[in-house]
């Protein structure tokens, strides 16, 4: 199996991807669809795709 190296960009601005919780003010609509999204039960979801051989998934 040949190993999987990630991409270096060198000429990237942040050390850490910025957090988008500081970019989007309160009360943006944003902030309720996560958190709508976050209460979602996607057990059968998650099921589904059971046995599946996918690298880059969870």
């Amino acid at each position: 199996m040949e190993p999987k190296f990630l991409e270096v960009d060198r000429e990237t601005l942040f050390l850490l991807p910025p957090s988008v919780q500081d970019w989007l003010p309160e009360g943006h609509l944003a902030r309720l669809v996560v958190e709508i999204a976050e209460q979602l039960d996607l057990r059968s979801l998650k099921a589904s795709y059971a046995g599946l051989q996918c690298p880059d998934c969870c």
